[in-house]
């Protein structure tokens, strides 16, 4: 489907919508295709093609809002589907904050961020990838017994989105992944590890039997974990882990935690949350990035900033609703954040990090949602390594790891060099001192 129909389709929308007497309207019409392979048992398990199109629109009338979506792009499914969020919006309650973004925010002029990337890989190609991707796992070591599958897979993805004000924004992106779920068992004890690469541009992917001998490697490492005593110490968490301790604080200071006051950040603006050392930026505009888009969910135009300065709180991430709800200004934040940056403390990486913390645990995996965003308090379990004299010496597993975040994000001892950058937030390993970690 050509950019063409994506347009026309929601300029029907938003002509019948004015027709209809709406004060304001927005719709977004997007069109995605894709496969995926799994391999398993050493042979081709599934194959799946995609091919999905959805339009949504959103009317504003008098102060009230509808919203309304369909699968079907043909003229009277869009008119007929217009017509409900219209129905919606005098139905639904009056909301003095509702309406779109001021006009003078749209983004005025597109930016190539280099988001569109298609994949030359063909099913047969796919197929003999995720085979091989398998078997280097499996090859890893004998105590691998088994895969949960080594899965390749592709997709693109174009999005059109307008409104009322006549801002028309296009984005185009795709996403590429290789991944593999080794299993090790030892003198009776079972243990499951994976590893994965994921890129916009197939070019930046891992090679696939990297990813399966990676995988089978870390399920043999977790053999023979072991339970530790309870105690306070250093926890180093690797920097797939240590994305969810920035995500936590992303989302204490979203608009909408802030103006429903249920944020353990409520209020902190220009406040000392992290050591002064810390230093947290969004930067929209990174070339082939997953949180790269040079416009928001509301056309709002997205512009690099700073979210953490020396330890300080210096910007909420807000829509133009939430926005409005605390009596500021958008931040173009519309539908999330925009890749946020947490600059290195050290010039070292994992490893080296390890060397230097002394005692203590690596976190490798987490598990459970035992976070309140609210009050702060975080309980979660984990799986790991313990660390003594800067030597990783048994794996652990069933421990539970708690504390506060306000407390966590102030703990903060360092933030590794060893930066991932498979999402919209970008960190290295981060560790903190003086959090309690429950075994027996």
């Amino acid at each position: 489907m050509n950019n063409k129909i994506l347009e026309t389709s929601i300029e029907i929308a938003l002509e019948h919508a004015n027709k209809l007497g709406a004060d304001q309207t927005e719709a977004s019409c997007s069109n995605g295709k894709g496969f995926s392979v799994q391999a398993q048992n050493e042979s081709i398990e599934t194959i799946e093609h995609y091919s999905s199109s959805a339009f949504s629109v959103t009317v504003y009338a008098n102060q009230s809002i509808g919203s309304a979506t369909t699968n079907d792009l043909s003229q009277n499914a869009l008119i007929t589907t217009t017509e409900k969020a219209f129905s919606l919006a005098n139905l639904t309650a009056r909301d003095q904050f509702n309406g779109l973004a001021d006009a003078h925010l749209m983004a005025q002029k597109p930016m190539d961020l280099k988001l569109y990337h298609p994949w030359e890989l063909n099913v047969q190609q796919a197929q003999t990838m995720s085979l091989e991707c398998e078997q280097a796992a499996l090859d890893t070591d004998s105590k691998v017994e088994n895969t949960e599958g080594a899965n390749v897979a592709t997709y693109e993805n174009r999005t059109v989105y307008a409104n009322s004000h006549g801002f028309v924004g296009l984005k185009e992106s795709t996403g590429h992944t290789i991944s593999c779920t080794a299993i090790a068992a030892e003198n009776g004890s079972m243990e499951m590890d994976y590893d994965y690469t994921t890129a916009m541009n197939a070019e930046d992917l891992l090679d696939h039997k990297e990813i399966g001998e990676k995988a089978g490697l870390k399920a043999c490492a977790h053999l023979g974990a072991r339970k530790i005593k309870t105690q306070k110490a250093k926890v180093l968490f690797e920097p797939r882990q240590a994305k969810s301790l920035i995500g936590h604080l992303i989302a204490a200071i979203g608009g909408t935690s802030q103006y429903r006051k249920a944020s353990f950040l409520l209020d902190t603006m220009d406040q000392v949350i992290c050591p002064d050392f810390i230093n947290i930026t969004e930067e929209p505009h990174l070339e082939s990035a997953f949180g790269s888009t040079y416009f928001d969910a509301e056309g709002v135009k997205t512009n690099p900033r700073v979210l953490v300065d020396k330890g300080m709180l210096t910007g909420y991430l807000l829509s133009s609703y939430s926005a409005r709800r605390l009596n500021l200004i958008t931040t173009g934040n519309a539908g999330g954040h925009h890749n946020l940056v947490v600059e290195p403390t050290v010039e070292s990486g994992l490893e080296d990090i390890i060397k230097s913390m002394g005692t203590g645990l690596m976190v490798t995996s987490l598990i459970g949602h035992g976070v309140n965003i609210v009050n702060g308090d975080y309980s979660r379990g984990a799986t790991g390594f313990w660390v003594e004299n800067g030597e990783i010496q048994y794996p652990v597993s069933e421990i539970t790891i708690a504390g506060n975040l306000k407390n966590m994000l102030r703990n903060i001892v360092l933030v590794g060099k060893d930066l991932n950058s498979e999402s919209s937030i970008v960190c290295g390993s981060i560790l903190l001192d003086d959090l309690m970690v429950a075994g027996y």
